[in-house]
């Protein structure tokens, strides 16, 4: 396994690999779901890349980047013996360097849901995945649904740009008792762990209501607040029955809908979601 920083060492690394490539970027302190990214990814291609860098353009003011959690040889360690051919870990100085003005906008897809609590942050995410895409040069490249509109944003980006490469998207990985990974879940104490549980139950319970022959989006959107609003420590901030591809709240469910919701517990801000007829 290589480790390289610079955008130099990249370049000669990347063309050292021959035949395709799958790249699994991620901003560290990794968890199963990364893993299993990766796994994916060595099983669908030749070579694998890994990239590993916080990106700080896609945080707001008021949120965690000073206190993201970081521990670059604790990834190290858990990369190797996945096969993975190389990891790059650039510096912010390197992806935004001094007098840095050129970004990458996804418009409509951007705006609802995460967009509308984190202004900006779809900015940071496509002008990010654009330049390491750009670097990296993948012939697929992984993501996780949990990140579900960072997913549809990708997506789009990709095919507006004509980035050649295809976007994978793979299931969310979960802990015991349903709760999605995420690196964020090592702020919960043991307490706000086991009530963060509720955000599986809730998008369970709208499923089987869908499952039953409930189409009513209000009605799916009502039983999460509802399943929600019975954890104590839960402080839910949104709920969305919406479009699968555009992100709009729909009233009726007829074709693919994402359901999702983000909640608080103490200072955590938790995502998740599930598809319905998809």
């Amino acid at each position: 396994m290589k480790i390289v920083a610079s955008l130099l060492d990249l370049r000669a690394a990347r063309l050292s690999l021959d035949g395709t490539t799958g790249f699994v970027p991620t901003m560290g302190y990794l968890h199963d779901g990364h893993l299993s990214l990766v796994a994916r990814a060595k099983a669908e291609n030749q070579h694998v890349v890994v990239s590993i860098f916080v990106n700080p353009t896609q945080f707001g003011a008021n949120e965690d980047l000073s206190k993201y959690p970081r521990d670059l040889e604790r990834d190290l360690d858990l990369l190797r013996p996945l096969g993975v051919d190389v990891v790059w870990t650039p510096t912010a100085e390197m992806m935004y360097p001094s007098g840095y003005q050129t970004w990458v906008e996804v418009e409509a897809l951007s705006q609802p849901l995460e967009g509308a609590m984190r202004p900006a942050h779809f900015r940071g995410v496509a002008t990010v995945v654009a330049k390491l895409f750009n670097a990296v040069q993948p012939t697929k490249a992984y993501f996780g649904q949990k990140d579900a509109q960072q997913a549809a944003v990708i997506r789009r980006m990709v095919a507006d740009l004509n980035f050649p490469l295809e976007v994978v998207v793979c299931p969310i990985a979960r802990a015991a008792g349903g709760l999605a990974l995420s690196s964020r879940n090592k702020y919960l104490d043991e307490s706000q762990r086991k009530g963060a549980t509720v955000l599986f139950r809730s998008l369970s319970a709208a499923r089987d209501l869908y499952e039953s022959g409930e189409r009513n989006a209000e009605t799916l959107r009502l039983k999460m607040k509802e399943v929600l609003a019975g954890e104590a420590l839960a402080q839910t901030q949104y709920v969305s029955c919406a479009d699968y591809d555009s992100l709009q709240e729909l009233d009726f469910v007829q074709g693919k809908a994402l359901l999702s919701m983000a909640v608080y517990f103490g200072n955590t801000r938790l995502i998740d979601n599930a598809i319905l007829g998809g």
